[in-house]
């Protein structure tokens, strides 16, 4: 069986405003059920995003956040240029930081806007990163 990458846990702080972002960045982020302080989105790649307060902060003695800077980016591709400006200016409007402006990298057009928690969401066009690619 070869190694496949299923899902992505992000421990945040404030499990309702990561829903938030996330549905407006265009995910269908479900409600928690119950109590319970986790919700799952899978995406058409095959990926799923977990979202929880209470994982790594939980199980892992030494979890400690990230105090200043970022560890990873998350890359979402949403299409075309013109929507990478419109998810960007979306989500800058709402008040999300705005870490880089829609650009031509040296790569993809792309842009980076932080997730409630810092998480760093790199915007794409790349067609590289698109689910219909494989």
């Amino acid at each position: 069986m070869q190694i496949q990458l299923a899902m992505v846990v992000l421990e945040v702080r404030d499990l309702d405003a990561s829903i938030a972002f996330y549905r407006r960045l265009g995910l269908d982020i479900p409600d928690p059920a119950g109590d319970r302080p986790i919700v799952i989105h899978r995406m058409p790649s095959g990926v799923s995003l977990l979202l929880t307060t209470s994982f790594a902060s939980v199980y892992d003695p030494d979890f400690r956040r990230p105090s200043g800077g970022y560890q990873q980016l998350l890359e979402f591709y949403v299409g075309e240029d013109a929507l990478v400006d419109s998810v960007w200016a979306e989500l800058t409007e709402a008040g999300y930081h705005g870490r880089m402006p829609p650009a031509k990298t040296a790569g993809p057009y792309a842009a980076m806007v932080d997730d409630p928690d810092g998480n760093v969401i790199l915007l794409t066009s790349d067609e590289a990163a698109s689910p219909d690619s494989r």
